[in-house]
């Protein structure tokens, strides 16, 4: 969706906020973050999507949750973010 803390300091962690994709994996799941730009030459905004990695502990997350995601240190190949926290639950 957006990235909730905009200030990146030096010792700062990045706080996203993103959509689950995908909870098939054990303990993991894929969360889509949403982002506009403003285009070069056009100056129209335009959506622009990421997936991440996320871990969830205790397996709480399900497909279409709005979820907030905390940078930390790596816990595997691909996973950079822990989820910290469910904002609203999928109906």
């Amino acid at each position: 969706m957006r990235k909730v803390d905009a200030m990146n300091e030096r010792g700062r962690k990045k706080v996203l906020l993103g959509t689950v994709v995908s909870d098939k994996m054990e303990k993991s799941v894929v969360v889509q973050v949403e982002r506009f730009v403003q285009h070069a030459v056009y100056k129209k905004y335009i959506k622009k999507y990421k997936k991440y990695a996320a871990h969830d502990e205790n397996n709480q997350c399900k497909t279409g949750d709005v979820v907030k995601i905390t940078e930390s240190r790596p816990l595997s190949k691909t996973k950079r973010f822990r989820v910290s926290e469910i904002v609203k639950r999928a109906v």
